[in-house]
């Protein structure tokens, strides 16, 4: 993993943003430990999927090259997915879920990247355009269950060895797992002493269900704020054996937790962040006993919450 990890950040980083890891005093204070958060909601694409896309679509093998690329995402994939193929100047189709909100759909439909919505589930939109890639003869480039594109999400551990001395843990937001396996891949393998937490909505909470059962589960797919990590993880998903190894453990936010996380990130350090990048605000605020003392790193993933959630969400 750490060896992948590093030549995917020598790979991409002429496209994608080095971003900021800064100190919170706000969030230091509450928890009685040093809190950094990783700004990846500051995203070329407005959020850390951009890192996986760009990898994925750097290395392309010679008999994929001039073919069609398709994707399926809940909207943050999709949008670096339509930013990457814009920027490379590739073709691409998308597909979405019907449930994608309208802030994430309003940034894809900006891109002119042609899409389709197929599915009231990510999986089940997943399923849907890995079938039609393979029928049609396509390139299917998916959001989390690639090697290649769990090594270039990983690429936020070595910015972070980087950018902060001494880290005693790191939480990361958990959906299909890319992010969490690629970061705490990299980070247990160049120093195992670091403790990686993964974050879930209470709501959908699939990978630990999953981790706990020893086999992936399906559940139910309840309304979450955290929409980019909602849903299930493909059978036979890379990111579950790599979560299962890498993963110290997992920590869950009830909808009022997240809420208070948007507003706690709003009030105090003047940022408007999506329900899947406020998690591990969330589960710091709600068990920062566990943290004390020690330098923590919250990585914040992405932007795009729509105006009517967010709104309502202050307005509590």
């Amino acid at each position: 993993m750490r060896d992948d990890v590093l030549a995917a950040k020598a790979r991409i980083a002429p496209h994608v943003r080095l971003t900021e890891c800064r100190h919170s005093p706000a969030l230091s204070r509450v928890a009685g430990a040093e809190v950094f958060l990783k700004l990846e909601n500051r995203q070329l694409s407005g959020s850390f999927k951009l890192r996986g896309v760009m990898n994925r679509l750097l290395m392309l093998a010679p008999e994929e090259k001039g073919r069609r690329l398709i994707a399926a995402s809940t909207g943050n994939h999709g949008a670096a997915f339509a930013h990457g193929v814009t920027q490379l100047g590739l073709e691409g189709l998308l597909f979405l879920p019907t449930t994608v909100t309208a802030k994430k759909l309003e940034a894809i439909k900006a891109s002119g990247v042609p899409y389709e919505l197929v599915g009231d589930d990510c999986v089940v939109t997943e399923n849907h355009a890995h079938a039609y890639a393979v029928a049609n003869g396509d390139v299917w480039v998916s959001p989390y269950n690639d090697p290649i594109v769990v090594a270039g999400q990983g690429t936020i551990g070595p910015e972070l060895r980087d950018q902060v001395d001494g880290i005693g843990a790191v939480l990361i937001p958990v959906g299909g797992g890319g992010l969490a396996a690629g970061i705490a891949g990299f980070l247990k393998e160049t120093d195992p002493e670091i403790t990686t937490i993964g974050c879930e909505p209470t709501a959908s909470a699939v990978m630990s269900e999953s981790v706990k059962a020893g086999r992936i589960v399906e559940l139910p797919n309840l309304p979450t704020l955290s929409d980019a990590t909602a849903g299930g993880i493909e059978e036979g998903s890379i990111t579950f054996d790599l979560c299962r190894k890498y993963v110290d453990r997992y920590e869950l936010a009830a909808e009022d937790e997240i809420a208070a996380a948007i507003r706690f990130l709003h009030d105090h350090e003047d940022m408007v962040v999506e329900g899947g990048a406020a998690l591990p605000v969330a589960v710091m605020l709600r068990r920062p006993e566990y943290l004390v003392g020690m330098r923590v790193v919250l990585v914040i993933t992405g932007s795009k919450i729509d105006e009517a959630v967010l709104e309502r969400v202050l307005s509590r």
